[in-house]
């Protein structure tokens, strides 16, 4: 470990504005942000006294090679670079809240000309409208369902929106009044879009003008003798009362706020929220965080507030938001979910009534969360320990393997080779990380000659990011052990590759699939790992994974060769023009009948390249 007094900048050149700084290790990535009012006193506060400094925080510093920090105008700057940062570096030793399960969400596309409504666990996308979340799929699939009754607003994919355009024919659910069909016309787009306008107006709480117009409309076709209609609209009252009977009263009154609640212990946190609008839970989630850093509650409560509410579209903030613990800086992240909403937000701690009482429900639900996380983590722990240990002493590795590599080759008798490389750290899958490689030329007459190319590409790119002031994500980091798929020969490529870069540092085997050996250099003797060992299964996992995403993306590139055309060999001739040619005339045939005219009536054909194409399908 680094000696902090090696790296403290002198005390004269950081400013006291303030500001958002980034510490660094030795490999160049960066291991914490943070935010200050005044750099000055904040930094001091790590270098001053380092042995006086909670236990992880020191771990931190005596981690760090240096350190570094931008200054802002406001303590509202600082307050979003800093969660900008932390979600481009994702550092090890901030703190970053996971959601303790996959929520779904009920989505209404209003940035559509024709809105769909359909369930999604996604990325939320802007100008779509998101309700929940809920806490099981079922709950929104009936919840929908009792609304389409209501609402019949289209819920079919585009493919099958478009394919019902052009044939005339509605699919069964307008058949069966789930859907009023707008893709054949059966309502016109505006009044389609009213039902949406409909569906999220009744979602968001306004329920109240709904029952009302319907219970009013009944009475008057029951007066006007026309049953039908009034036996219609209480049967969409009804779907209606049942929608709200799933969603539990908290408050009397009609509110719209969010309910957290924080319980921490030593090691991890539990926040739990509570989204009401109208008065109704209308949607809960939960994070568990580890605890890396000596953050207290009102740090952490910031923490969780402005990870909840970044990339929210301002109507999903809510006016109120109740927690259980003032939160540091206040005053910044009132101004900045201000900001985000466009009106005044307050954040505070209810002290009675009935908000007391919803708090404390929620507090309830975040301490069970917790109980129920470590119980389900504490055998998984257990067992990723026991493998990395594992694969440590039967390999003889100088150090726990906490960042594995795994590197596959693939191809079909020598063509379309590709490569895989898939990560692991702390013995789970890293995704992000994960990286395709396509080899041509000598690299691809062998495995051997493919796996040398392989490891000297990614490993190149590793020496030019250690010697970079912005070290790339993709190829920074140092793996502890690097795994490849085959044995002997593989791994002699392997080396020899990481030996004429230089690196001496990176431990290499070979993971053979017919007897599941493991080959290690210079050895003429696999080393084999107990059959029930954790850390065989491990490997066992990260090779097939390895293997799993070589060949999906060896599929890919087999199935983009055999549909490959003339088209692909005309200079000029790109990826989209060519796929707007084919879109155009839909085959080559007819796009080599076309006229220079008619070339050039596709978008991005010029009468030069129009030519260029005749010229080559007539050689053709």
């Amino acid at each position: 470990m680094a000696d902090p007094s090696s790296y403290r900048p002198a005390t004269g050149s950081i400013p006291t504005s303030p500001g958002v700084y980034k510490f660094r290790d030795p490999d160049r990535r960066v291991i914490y942000v943070g935010k200050a009012k005044n750099l000055r006193n904040r930094l001091n506060s790590y270098f001053s006294n380092p042995a006086g400094l909670h236990p992880r925080t020191s771990t931190m510093v005596h981690t760090a090679a240096s350190v570094e920090w931008t200054v802002v105008d406001t303590e509202v700057e600082a307050l979003q670079l800093e969660w900008t940062w932390i979600n481009e570096y994702n550092p090890r030793f901030n703190v970053m809240f996971r959601d303790d399960k996959s929520y779904p969400y009920l989505a209404i596309t209003m940035n559509d000309e024709v809105p769909r409504a359909f369930i999604t666990r996604g990325k939320r996308r802007k100008g779509v409208k998101y309700f929940g979340p809920f806490g099981q799929v079922w709950a929104i699939r009936d919840t929908l369902d009792l609304l389409l009754k209501v609402f019949p607003m289209r819920t079919c994919t585009p493919g099958v929106y478009r394919r019902a355009e052009r044939s005339g024919r509605p699919c069964l659910l307008g058949y069966i009044d789930k859907c009023s069909a707008p893709c054949v016309g059966s309502i016109s787009i505006e009044d389609h879009r009213e039902l949406a306008r409909g569906v999220v107006d009744f979602m968001s709480g306004s329920t109240g003008r709904f029952i009302s117009e319907r219970k009013k409309e009944m009475a008057e076709a029951a007066a006007e003798l026309d049953y039908e209609q009034a036996a219609r609209l209480r049967d969409e009252l009804t779907a209606l009362q049942k929608v709200l009977d799933k969603s539990a009263v908290v408050l009397s009154i009609s509110a719209d706020c969010d309910i957290f609640a924080l319980v921490t212990e030593e090691l991890e946190a539990s926040v739990q929220v509570f989204h009401v609008r109208g008065g109704r839970i209308r949607g809960q989630r939960g994070w568990i965080i580890e605890r890396s850093d000596d953050h207290g509650p009102a740090e952490l409560t910031t923490d969780y507030l402005r990870q909840a509410y970044t990339g929210l579209d301002a109507e999903a903030i809510p006016k109120e938001i109740l927690v259980d613990t003032v939160p540091a800086d206040l005053d910044s992240l009132e101004s900045w979910l201000s900001r985000q909403r466009g009106s005044k937000v307050t954040v505070r701690v209810p002290e009675r009534g009935e908000k007391r009482a919803a708090l404390e429900t929620v507090a309830k639900n975040a301490k069970e969360a917790l109980v129920q996380h470590k119980l389900k983590r504490s055998s998984d722990l257990t067992t990723r320990s026991t493998a990395l240990k594992e694969i440590q002493d039967h390999l003889g590795l100088p150090e726990a393997p906490l960042r594995i590599e795994c590197i596959d080759i693939s191809h079909t008798q020598g063509s379309n080779v590709v490569a895989s490389l898939v990560v692991f750290e702390d013995g789970l899958a890293k995704k992000r990380d994960y990286r395709h490689f396509a080899i041509h030329g000598e690299a691809a007459t062998d495995d051997t000659a493919s796996m040398y190319d392989v490891v000297s590409r990614r490993f190149s790119r590793y020496l030019e990011q250690m010697a970079s002031d912005e070290p790339d994500d993709r190829f920074g980091y140092r793996p502890s052990l690097l795994v490849v798929d085959g044995a002997g020969p593989q791994v002699a490529a392997a080396t020899r590759a990481l030996s004429d870069l230089g690196i001496v540092d990176i431990s290499v085997v070979g993971l053979a699939k017919r007897l599941e050996e493991v080959w290690v250099p210079d050895d003429p003797f696999p080393v084999i790992l107990p059959r029930n060992s954790e850390g065989l299964f491990l490997m066992q996992r990260l090779r097939d994974e390895a293997h799993r995403f070589a060949i999906t993306y060896h599929r890919s590139k087999r199935a983009k060769a055999m549909t490959s055309s003339v088209l692909d060999a005309i200079p000029g001739l790109g990826e989209s023009k060519r796929t707007a040619l084919l879109r155009h005339f839909g085959s080559v045939k007819k796009t080599r009948a076309a006229s220079i005219e008619e070339l050039t009536a596709v978008k991005g054909i010029g009468p030069a390249l129009a030519e260029k194409i005749a010229a080559a399908l007539r050689e053709d």
